[in-house]
Formats: structure tokens, sequence, C-alpha cells
């Protein structure tokens, strides 16, 4: 099974994100708006679970193990970070929560030396 988990990481919003500060989803059923639904409870789920819990909301019918049988596309590539000021914590045992590039905990990750940054993807290359 191939992880898209991380541990003491931020995923940093992208670079080129549209906007300022942390937006929700407005199209229900968009990859946007079930994760960041799941993701209500923050820390309560790793990538993976994230990943693939979307995954199944939206229609998939594999079971976990086919899903991550191939490689999963990690956190970086979601909508969430590309379009939407989004940043996503990874903690110490890799459950995830979301915090918008705005806030003063996306700032104080940003400037905490322990804590891992690696960017969001670009929207456009």
């Amino acid at each position: 099974m191939k992880s898209t988990n991380y541990r003491d990481t931020l995923i940093t919003a992208s670079p080129d994100s549209p906007v300022s500060a942390g937006t929700v989803p407005e199209k229900p059923g968009t990859v946007a708006a079930v994760q960041h639904a799941l993701l209500a409870h923050p820390y309560a789920m790793t990538s993976d679970d994230l990943i693939f819990a979307a995954y199944r909301e939206r229609g998939g019918d594999k079971d976990r193990d086919e899903f991550f049988a191939k490689p999963q596309a990690c956190l970086r590539a979601s909508p969430l970070v590309k379009q939407f000021g989004w940043g996503v914590h990874h903690d110490g045992e890799g459950r995830v929560a979301l915090l918008g590039m705005e806030s003063a905990e996306y700032r104080r990750l940003l400037d905490d030396p322990a804590v891992a940054k690696t960017p969001g993807m670009r929207r456009a290359r």
C-alpha cells in the first residue's frame, strides 16, 4: 500500500492560490467540498483516511487495499490547498487539520522550525 501520510509537516497553500484566506468550497459534491466537510473535526483522520473517505463519498467502489494499490496524489494536490487558501497540518501521528492561510496557527506553524514545510502544488504550470 502506498501512503500519502506525512508527519509533523505543514502543506502550505499554493503560491498561486487565487484567494488570501481559507474559503469554504460552495459547490456540493466536489472533491474540495467533500474533503472540507470530512475535515470538520481537526486531527481525527490521516491523509490516507481522508483521501479514501472522499473517494467513497463521491461514489468510489473499490476497497481500501485495492484503492491504495496504485499511488494516489497526496494533499499537496488537493483543491483546498490549490484553490481555496487552506494549509494542511499533519501532526506527529499523521492526523490532519485544515488551517486557513490567514490564521495565527498557520503563521505559527510556518515560523516553527520543528515543523517541516512543503508547498502545495501550483494551480498552473
